[in-house]
């Protein structure tokens, strides 16, 4: 193929793991598995992964709340391409891998340098599987739940098409806290739950209310927050029932969420929608609150991805653009601006695993719990801060083209 004069050609199939020496030094200081993760870099550096993050972003979620008869289905269409992502992120075990090993052996540090090998391919469908893998935490705290849940959480199996988990080889699990009168403020909701036939820890109860964000819609059960008689409480809420009829979660809108191309954000309301509570009435804040420390580790992980695609980018373009009778790589301010964005995603990567090894030894070691207290909330902020800032850097360095949609 041949490209106009000075102009640089695509950036070629390439191993993301190995191409990396940042992340490979990080993941042998911190335990993971280099040859796992190398296999894994060859595999979404090729050609018909990347076609799959393209596609799953020009074509985005299609809401369907009718079937062509009239009957209520409230489904979401995403492109094959989308499943595709899915299905590769499940089979490579990034929802569940940290449930297959024994704590400390380096399982999390592992699964964290997938999420940001993969993310730089695809971001969206990294939500349903990030909310899958700190979900089984929350669903710990009724048992009775997780047995019937979590055999179908930790498989390898991707399944998009909806079904009652007995007829599912496998699950994602998605979360609803917030509300449109409160936000972040989810003592302001005013969902409720009314228990059928007494209630109590892992009884049915009866919801009505809304969430005003809902993310990856089409998972096949949420963990909710609504008000029953004693307070706030966690609720399991499946798409499907166990008889194999429709659970009746109503989707109003899709949000036209920023860069959230490929990923569907719902809006839905609860319209006698059967949910399952989760740990203690009027516990519910607590419970849920532990599947979200778990999100928000995965966000450090695949923003760190993020910086690191925006980088490769930003070096291929100055490696093979010239401007002022010099590569651009050669030009003294690009390069402090490259040095920049390296350094940048350097720290954010080495952040992200030394504490996925720390969550690692937690278990075990108090000192290691408290350096994971603090600083999966600390890094979160940050990197997630810094992510967007990093970008748009990226993109001054690609000038024009980067701001062109066609720019990965």
């Amino acid at each position: 193929m041949n490209f106009p004069d000075n102009q640089p050609g695509p950036l070629g199939p390439y191993n993301l793991f190995t191409s990396d020496p940042v992340l490979s030094d990080a993941v042998r200081r911190e335990g993971g598995d280099v040859e796992l993760l190398e296999a894994f870099g060859d595999q979404v550096g090729g050609e018909e992964a990347r076609e799959w993050g393209r596609l799953a972003n020009r074509n985005v979620p299609i809401l369907h709340t009718h079937d062509r008869f009239g009957g209520r289905i409230d489904e979401v269409e995403y492109h094959p391409a989308y499943h595709s992502m899915l299905n590769m992120a499940v089979e490579a075990g990034i929802h569940c891998m940290r449930y297959e090993q024994p704590a400390g052996d380096g399982a999390y540090v592992t699964r964290n340098a997938l999420m940001g090998l993969i993310t730089q391919i695809e971001m969206g469908h990294g939500c349903p599987t990030s909310m899958t893998s700190a979900a089984l935490v929350s669903l710990r705290h009724q048992p009775e739940l997780a047995e019937v849940w979590e055999p179908l959480m930790v498989t390898r199996n991707y399944e998009h098409r909806l079904g009652p988990p007995g007829e599912k080889p496998g699950v994602l699990l998605g979360m609803g806290m917030t509300e449109k009168q409160g936000g972040s403020d989810v003592r302001a909701n005013t969902s409720t739950a009314s228990p059928v036939n007494g209630g109590g820890p892992g009884g049915e109860y009866v919801l009505e209310g809304h969430k005003w964000f809902t993310s990856a819609p089409m998972c096949d059960a949420f963990l909710v927050l609504a008000y029953a008689p004693k307070g706030m409480s966690c609720f399991l809420v499946p798409r499907v029932l166990p008889d194999g009829t429709r659970n009746s979660l109503r989707f109003v809108r899709l949000k036209d969420k920023l860069g959230n191309r490929s990923n569907a954000s719902a809006e839905l309301e609860f319209d006698e929608t059967a949910g399952w509570m989760v740990g203690e009435e009027g516990r519910g804040i607590p419970t849920i609150i532990e599947m979200v420390r778990g999100t928000r580790f995965y966000c450090c992980a695949s923003s760190a991805g993020l910086m690191r695609q925006g980088l490769v980018q930003a070096l291929h373009h100055a490696v093979h653009r010239a401007a002022f009778k010099k590569k651009l790589i050669d030009q003294p301010l690009m390069r402090n601006v490259l040095a920049d964005l390296a350094l940048e995603s350097e720290a954010a990567l080495a952040l992200t695993l030394r504490l996925g090894r720390a969550i690692d030894e937690s278990v075990e070691n108090e000192q290691a719990a408290a350096f994971v207290r603090i600083v999966t909330a600390v890094g979160k902020y940050w990197i997630c801060k810094r992510t967007p800032a990093h970008c748009v850097e990226a993109l001054e360095c690609l000038g024009g083209p980067g701001y062109i949609e066609d720019s990965i």
